[in-house]
């Protein structure tokens, strides 16, 4: 069963750690080794995370724990990964939820209007 990430844009350190069930030290641990983790700091200095980064850990733990990868060998296959998706996203293969693709076209079309409306 996938992990149900709460629909937020940004998370604190606290929450990211409970979500994934990996403590704050791991967390920040991950970041030195994965540099493709990039928390920003809010005002107060503080960690907050993306969804992207989420998913991302949530990734690198299933590689880490279920997969048994070492660290350098769930770095490679990171990398691999972002390589694949490049690739596919190159060759215009979609994604098999055409929400964000209905969504990004619906946005696109709104754009659109908008630029004619202002041009007269």
């Amino acid at each position: 069963m996938a992990q149900q990430i709460p629909d937020k844009l940004y998370f604190k350190i606290g929450e990211v750690a409970t979500l994934t069930s990996v403590k704050p030290y791991v967390l920040r641990y991950w970041e030195s080794e994965f540099k493709i983790i990039s928390p920003k700091k809010s005002l107060t200095r503080q960690r907050v995370y993306s969804r992207g980064d989420v998913d991302l850990i949530l990734e690198i733990k299933r590689l880490l724990y279920k997969e048994k990868y070492t660290l350098e060998g769930a770095k490679k296959r990171i990398r691999q990964i972002q390589k694949e998706a490049k690739a596919k996203n190159q060759l215009g293969i979609t994604f098999p939820d055409d929400k964000y693709s209905k969504a990004i076209k619906s946005i696109t079309r709104e754009l659109k209007s908008l630029k004619k409306i202002l041009a007269d």
